[in-house]
């Protein structure tokens, strides 16, 4: 709560000092390179001061071409005008580092446990970093792949539990127009975007809202704001993942987000690396997976949709039955990294959109949702990474199921639109089902 009332704070005063002190100083900034060398010192020296520097670059915008300062210029002489104005911008940056020191986020670890169903998470990056399960012996194991230390996700370059945004998956070129603006986005994989960017939401850390681990629901609330300009991306962003352990071994995950004053593409996703036999067991090949998708979208050698909708029939990519993971995979180069088009109603009805069942431990798990696309990845391109206990994950190690919007919809016009409107909300729903019965045919 503290820190959202600094937030509020911060912002108030910020741009009524900006306001009344420093329109002349926005009319200079543009021609003024050591002042914009000081602003960009100051924003990479902490978070909360960057969000000062965030509010200073959009009041740029707002008045930079505004009569009022070029009336302020013509009553007040211009020399006196810099003096008040470097003291006022050197009282920001004092209030920013109060700021960041009262409001900064440090980056923890949390638990939520019901039972013997326990999961652990980080606020860096929203991310799950332990699944325990019972297998059908009772024999406890973790799940997911990870890392022992909170630092180590701080270097991750696979995404293992996070959440990415604001954009998960590709984007074309790193670029795209909405509302006959172009936007160029940093690139981070080539020529194209992946994940949001080389600082997505993966790569932040994340306020905890709410953290409530006992009750018959436990669950905890991370959130975080993305500004406008953040990777390339329009407008600021409010976003929220909640957590829930509800009924008997189930996992709730809500992703929400507001477009606080600029329309702007939104797709995430949560990125979970699955082994059902143990993060520690070898691959997930024998794992047999039924996909209720009678469609997939069909990408070109960069991992680009083609704007296509095919039928799953007859090629390595049907799963509408279950069957083993390995019995089609040795048909594609990396294994399988696709996105299908989900089968039934969209909106915020959750749907079944996969199953996956390990015959050796009797552990299943169901995932239903509310998106209209899930991408299928079996790790292909994991090579050698030192996890938990020391043990190495290779190639094949963990499956991703990310439920999103398809990839690259916003240079796709055959595809479902991301686009969310200023001060509409996006909504994107989750429900992992875990047990020790055998999935039915």
């Amino acid at each position: 709560m503290l820190n959202f009332f600094l937030d509020y704070l911060t912002t108030f005063f910020t741009r009524l000092l900006l306001v009344f002190t420093f329109l002349q100083f926005i009319v200079d900034f543009s021609m003024n390179t050591p002042l914009k060398s000081l602003f960009y010192n100051i924003y990479t020296s902490g978070s909360g001061l960057r969000r000062i520097v965030h509010i200073c670059k959009n009041s740029i915008e707002d008045f930079r071409h505004s009569r009022k300062t070029r009336f302020f210029s013509s009553i007040c002489g211009r020399e006196m005008v810099k003096v008040s104005l470097l003291l006022c911008f050197l009282g920001l940056v004092a209030f920013g580092f109060l700021h960041g020191s009262l409001a900064a986020e440090k980056i923890g670890t949390f638990e939520l446990k019901k039972g013997n169903f326990s999961v652990k998470f980080t606020n860096w990056g929203a991310t799950i970093i332990s699944v325990v399960l019972p297998d059908k012996n009772g024999k406890l194991a973790d799940v997911v792949l990870g890392y022992d230390s909170v630092n180590d996700y701080k270097t991750d370059a696979t995404y293992f539990g996070a959440i990415v945004g604001r954009v998960a998956n590709r984007i074309g070129g790193a670029q795209f127009t909405l509302d006959r603006k172009h936007y160029k986005l940093v690139a981070n994989e080539g020529k194209n975007m992946l994940h949001g960017g080389s600082k997505g939401f993966s790569d932040v850390v994340w306020t905890v809202r709410k953290y409530m681990n006992k009750g018959p629901a436990p669950h905890i609330v991370f959130a975080y704001k993305s500004f406008d300009g953040e990777e390339g991306f329009p407008g600021d962003l409010f976003v929220t993942v909640a957590y829930t352990l509800i009924g008997d071994n189930q996992l709730s995950v809500s992703m929400k987000a507001k477009a606080l004053n600029k329309a702007t593409p939104v797709n995430l996703a949560q990125h979970t690396y699955w082994n059902l036999g143990g993060h520690n067991s070898g691959d997930i090949l024998s794992e047999e997976i039924q996909i209720f998708a009678s469609n997939y979208t069909p990408v070109d050698s960069q991992l680009l949709p083609t704007g296509k909708i095919v039928s799953v029939k007859g090629t390595p990519y049907d799963f509408l039955k279950s069957h083993p993971i390995s019995s089609n995979i040795n048909k594609l180069a990396n294994g399988y990294d696709i996105n299908y088009v989900l089968d039934g109603s969209t909106g915020n009805k959750l749907m079944q959109a996969a199953i996956v069942h390990d015959k050796k431990t009797g552990r299943t798990m169901e995932l239903l949702t509310s998106a209209p696309g899930l991408q299928f990845y079996t790790s292909g391109l994991l090579k050698d990474v030192k996890g938990k206990g020391g043990f190495v994950y290779h190639k094949h190690a963990g499956l991703c199921l990310e439920t999103q919007a398809f990839p690259d919809s916003v240079n796709q016009p055959n595809f479902p639109s991301t686009i969310v409107n200023p001060g509409k909300n996006y909504k994107h729903h989750m429900l992992y089902k875990f047990s020790t019965a055998a999935p039915s045919s």
